[in-house]
């Protein structure tokens, strides 16, 4: 990431992503330590359960990169703990004990940062558990480390079941040879990839920087899933926009960008209550029946309620 930052440049937005600012030393009112309530949701160490069919699996609190506006800034980090054996057994062990968990995401941290022994044996546990259909990893490491993704940590991600990889990147020039190169491997070896992307004011809050990263995640055969809005975490108010801009910018793709490069703009509702979608919306009741149907040009166009049931 450092080659990539131009120096000349003090407003890069790849530097911005990474290098502390003293404005992170300025905290809003509005902003949380725990900014999307994973405590109120953790029963045991290591474990989020906030949605009845899934739940984060958190094995280590480490990343290649720090991003300064992280939702976790709090909690990783040099110094941040890893589970130890026995607590990640007792992990593994409530996953398996509630046949209702259909989906495991593991997290952190970044995952991609363990071992590739250690990070085989949790996909090998996981893929071991009936009730399971999905493993999901979260990671910044084929963007922002690709040197990782060897062929033993790709192997290390073999399973029966589905695994997906939601690789995380906010803007083109990350999208690298190097990136490219991990992702293809990933890909070749049957991977699933998503990608998700924080909606972060002077680093890609324009529809051509948007449209360039989603386009070029496409390209790399990474179908973007998320655009988030930015957290609440303390000290990173310079980097939100409003939700009208970033209806704004979703607007501006529609109709013009192909369906493939469009994510779900979603919130993370303070507290713990999950994530919304907060996109446009381009259908309201005209009040008898009848409907009014935006099209990608802004013209509206009525839409007819349903007809008798037919003799």
């Amino acid at each position: 990431m450092a080659e990539l930052v131009d120096p000349a440049d003090p407003a890069d937005p790849i530097a911005a992503q990474f290098v502390p600012s003293a404005a992170e030393l300025a905290t809003a009112p509005e902003e949380r330590q725990d900014p999307i309530g994973d405590e109120r949701h953790s029963p045991i160490k290591g474990i989020v359960h906030r949605y009845p069919d899934r739940v984060l699996l958190k094995p280590v609190h480490v990343c290649p990169v720090y991003c300064r506006f992280c939702f976790r800034r709090e909690a990783v980090g040099p110094g941040g703990e890893a589970l130890s054996s026995d607590e990640l057994t007792a992990a593994l062990d409530y996953i398996r004990a509630r046949p209702q968990i259909w989906e495991v995401i593991i997290t952190g941290g970044d995952p991609l940062m363990l071992a590739p022994r250690r990070l085989r044996e949790i996909v090998a546990a996981l893929d071991a558990i009936p009730h399971l259909g999905v493993i999901r990893l979260h990671s910044r490491v084929p963007i922002v480390a690709p040197e990782r993704v060897t062929e033993a940590l790709v192997a290390s991600l073999e399973a029966e079941k589905a695994v997906f990889l939601v690789l995380h990147a906010n803007h083109p020039r990350e999208l690298a040879p190097a990136a490219r190169a991990a992702c293809r491997r990933l890909g070749r070896a049957g991977i699933a990839l998503l990608g998700q992307t924080v909606l972060l004011k002077g680093v890609n809050d324009d529809p051509a920087t948007l449209t360039s990263l989603l386009r070029g995640l496409v390209a790399m055969r990474v179908k973007p899933y998320y655009l988030h809005h930015a957290d609440l975490a303390r000290g990173t108010s310079r980097f939100r926009t409003s939700i009208e801009r970033g209806q704004e910018l979703m607007r501006s793709l529609r109709g013009h960008v192909s369906g493939l490069c469009q994510p779900s703009y979603v919130l993370d509702i303070p507290g713990g209550y999950g994530k919304a979608p907060i996109g446009p919306t381009y259908l309201e009741s005209a009040g008898d029946g009848t409907w009014r149907v935006e099209d990608f040009r802004g013209a509206r166009h009525a839409y007819p309620p349903p007809g008798d049931e037919p003799a």
